[in-house]
Parts: structure tokens; sequence; C-alpha cells
């Protein structure tokens, strides 16, 4: 079974929401560094299109709501949808991530970023949201 997790750019802000922004070193200290909102969409079988997101207020249903720091790996995140989202748990489930975000003339843009396997390791789970590119 395939999962797909949709995360997007604080700059398209119905998607996802900084409450304030994250040193922009590779090791945040989550002791002294305020998290942010990350809004993360699930879905099974596939990625929400584009258009899902493009009025504010009307996401598509389920939204996960994580408060994490920009240094948090694709595992850590996957595992966090695994303790809220029963289909995420299951042995074969991967989770196919993927960034919302305007492109420069405000259209949205959909970039995957990387799959994270439920229940073993894989090249992807290290992949951290600042060395995604992410923005806060």
């Amino acid at each position: 079974e395939h999962y797909h997790t949709t995360m997007a750019s604080p700059a398209l802000s119905s998607v996802v929401v900084a409450t304030s922004s994250s040193s922009s070193s590779a090791k945040v200290d989550r002791e002294k560094v305020t998290p942010f909102l990350l809004r993360v969409f699930s879905k099974t079988g596939g990625h929400y299109s584009i258009g899902d997101f493009q009025v504010r207020g009307k996401e598509p249903a389920g939204e996960i709501q994580i408060y994490t720091w920009k240094d948090a790996s694709l595992r850590e995140i996957t595992d966090l949808v695994k303790s809220i989202n029963h289909a995420a748990r299951f042995r074969n489930a991967r989770l196919s991530f993927a960034f919302i975000f305007p492109d420069s003339k405000g259209r949205n843009i959909l970039r995957e970023v990387g799959t994270v396997h439920s229940s073993r390791g894989g090249p992807d789970d290290m992949k951290t949201l600042e060395s995604l590119k992410f923005e806060v």
C-alpha cells in the first residue's frame, strides 16, 4: 500500500503556518528554538492535486498538525504520522512526501521529496526539511 503525505511551504499559509522562524543552521537547539506548525495532509493511493489547495480554508479533510523544527527528518515525521493515522502503520506502507508551494507567479507547485517505508529503513529516512529546502 502506498500512502502519500503532502506538505507545503509556509509561503502558502493555508497549508503550513509558521509560528516562529527557526534557525538556519543544520542542527536546531530544540530547547531554545520554538517549533513551527506543519500542516500535513495524508491520502492513501496518491498525492492530492495542486487544485485541492487553491482555496484557503477548503484544504482536504484529515489534516494532521505537527509542531516541528527544520531539522526534523522524514523518518521523524513518518513516526508522528504513524502515531495518528492507522493506515500508515501497516507493515508494507510507504509514505511518499511532497511539498506544495507557490512559484514566483503565485501558481502552486508540487515537488515530491522522498519516500519512507513504515517498517524498514531507506535512503530518504534521514532527509531533513532543511536539506530539502523547506522554507518557513
